[in-house]
């Protein structure tokens, strides 16, 4: 059965949130991180940090993140998940016509939304549900993709959403991916990456990402939808997407998956290191 691929990793409901299981590990990052892990628990190490990664779309984001926290052992929390499934929500209960979103219905309609991460152990990644349906390929789409902005730029949505994303870094030991983690939602944060890499390759990367998924797209659209996406949420009111003052600028157009997790972990660990000698 599906549900035994799964621990439930924490629950986002817009009017019941639970916190308790947010900073719960993964099996398979136990295994791989079991030296640091030991450290933390014999409180060898300092506090927890959080990490806050913002940048524009299909800029590798949520791959870093993923990556960085399973390394850490630290809980990945993608923001942009959260997003993209109130937008799906939006977009079947016709909440959204040619583009535009009906702000006064989603509104109202965002006590009706719960959104769950699951750790899948056989692929090794959390899993979107949406009111207990799986959504992880869902909100992936084109369509989804065409309206999160517009939804997002919501002045409540982006509330509800930051309040949430509040509450589950108080505990800290987390990595966080969005538009404004190091801006609005967690200001304070220890290290702030700030990411970006070429039109070109944020194309590519995303039309392949489609393609390798079944979807019919085209190159022209996946280009359309990237330009779109950059002038909302750089020119929205609430929150707009802007690189933090003390963020570390990540240019990966030319970076391997292997390079751009070294780049970012070097940056983690000499933050870590700085707070443990600080404390001994």
């Amino acid at each position: 059965m599906e549900s035994r691929c799964y621990s439930q990793v924490f629950n986002l409901t817009l009017n019941n949130f639970d916190n308790n299981n947010v900073n719960r590990i993964a099996p398979s990052s136990r295994k791989r991180n079991l030296s640091l892990q030991k450290r933390i628990k014999s409180n060898t190490m300092p506090d927890k940090i959080i990490i806050a990664i913002d940048g524009y779309s299909s800029c590798g984001k949520s791959t870093v993140a993923k990556d960085l926290a399973r390394k850490l052992g630290y809980a990945y929390i993608d923001s942009g998940a959260m997003y993209r499934s109130v937008t799906l929500f939006a977009l079947r209960n016709n909440w959204i016509v040619d583009g535009k979103p009906d702000r006064e219905k989603i509104i109202n309609g965002l006590g009706q939304i719960s959104i769950t991460f699951r750790f899948n152990k056989e692929t090794g990644q959390n899993t979107t549900f949406l009111n207990g349906e799986n959504v992880e390929e869902r909100i992936r789409g084109l369509d989804v993709s065409n309206n999160v902005s517009p939804v997002s730029a919501i002045k409540e949505v982006r509330q509800a959403m930051v309040k949430l994303q509040r509450q589950i870094g108080k505990k800290k030991g987390i990595v966080m991916d969005g538009r404004d983690i190091g801006t609005v939602v967690f200001p304070h944060a220890e290290l702030k990456i700030f990411m970006t890499a070429s039109p070109e390759i944020r194309a590519k990367r995303r039309y392949d990402e489609l393609v390798a998924k079944g979807q019919q797209v085209s190159m022209e659209e996946i280009i359309a939808n990237i330009n779109e996406r950059d002038y909302i949420d750089q020119n929205r009111q609430e929150s707009p997407l802007r690189q933090a003052e003390d963020a570390i600028v990540l240019d990966n157009s030319n970076f391997t998956l292997e390079g751009q997790l070294e780049w970012a972990l070097k940056r983690a660990l000499e933050i870590i290191n700085r707070k443990n000698e600080g404390r001994n």
